[in-house]
């Protein structure tokens, strides 16, 4: 695609990076002895892309019900002032900018959002480059090539950054883990949910990530292959099977009929559900560690697993074409 292509270009002049050097004020230490209350003003949060209900609900989940003190997104971008307008308004987000850039020294972190993941590295690169800690909404890119020179970039500046599909990266899946460590040979696991390939934001991608990355943070093993097995008439389930490198196969059967994500093992004693014991909570997991990477700039996720889970459904999409088994490639 011509904005993957644009974003390898752009990554590979090898622009020199530097790192921002933070002090404290000389004042503060004067005012800490004189006895005087220090104002402690909130981090910012900027926001690139709002065709997506996600951002109007980041600016709501930070600024009207302010589940994370001391943060607040305060500037948003969107592909069409419309959607820069509803996101600022339904968000009480305070700044729209025209251009992304014009957040640039005004902003502490930054989410990159659009609904189409093909445009996440290019919005999200110069900002990495300067050192702003950054989560990439899923799918992270179309490209585990361009996932892994975009990672390796931000290792070797010092950035932050992190994306996972927010079904995987739940206390509900940790949940879901925990019981499969109870379960012993576990044979085959079948995993119901929404996708669509004719999608005009990628494709599988789009939903897909929510059905491939659960089965990868459930699992230690890797997917080494995948083939797509599609059902020519219309609205009629299609499916994909995925096997891993001890053997084990997941099948990914796509809904039509009903939104939402199911996941059954097959056992010993038969084929179960696996369902959270956990009660939910809010703000759930996803957004907890995205504000503590932010914070603390830790990681929640590996760059290995982000470049996986690319690969995968780098995979899945390329059978899609090809109607054959394809290699998962990072």
């Amino acid at each position: 695609m011509a904005n993957r292509r644009s974003f390898l270009e752009k990554i590979g002049k090898g622009a020199a990076f530097s790192t921002l050097a933070l002090s404290l004020p000389s004042t503060l230490f004067s005012q800490i002895k004189l006895g005087k209350a220090t104002v402690v003003k909130n981090k910012i949060i900027g926001i690139i892309g709002a065709e997506n209900s996600h951002t109007r609900g980041f600016g709501k989940m930070f600024n009207l019900d302010k589940k994370f003190p001391g943060w607040e997104v305060k500037y948003v971008w969107g592909e069409k002032e419309e959607f820069a307008q509803q996101a600022k308004t339904e968000g009480a987000i305070p700044n729209t900018v025209k251009d992304p850039l014009e957040m640039m020294g005004k902003i502490d972190a930054l989410i990159v959002d659009h609904r189409h993941g093909d445009l996440h590295l290019d919005a999200a690169l110069p900002f990495v480059k300067a050192g702003i800690p950054t989560f990439i909404d899923k799918p992270f890119c179309y490209s585990s090539q361009a996932a892994k020179i975009f990672l390796e970039m931000a290792r070797a500046v010092g950035t932050p950054v992190t994306s996972y599909s927010s079904i995987a990266h739940s206390y509900a899946t940790e949940d879901m883990r925990r019981q499969l460590a109870e379960k012993k040979d576990i044979n085959q696991v079948t995993c119901y949910g929404k996708a669509d390939i004719n999608s005009i934001y990628g494709g599988f991608f789009f939903y897909g990530v929510h059905m491939v990355e659960p089965l990868i943070y459930l699992f230690d093993e890797k997917i080494i292959s995948a083939k797509f097995n599609k059902n020519e008439k219309e609205n009629l389930n299609s499916s994909a099977s995925l096997i891993f490198e001890n053997g084990r196969m997941a099948t990914l059967v796509i809904t039509t009929k009903k939104y939402g994500w199911q996941t059954f093992v097959e056992t010993d004693e038969g084929v179960v559900e696996l369902k959270s014991r956990v009660k939910t909570i809010e703000p759930d997991k996803n957004y907890v560690d995205m504000v503590n990477m932010f914070s603390t700039g830790k990681e929640p996720r590996s760059h290995e697993s982000i470049i996986h889970g690319i690969a995968v459904l780098e995979a899945i999409q390329k059978s899609i074409i090809s109607g054959n088994w394809e290699s998962v490639i990072a």
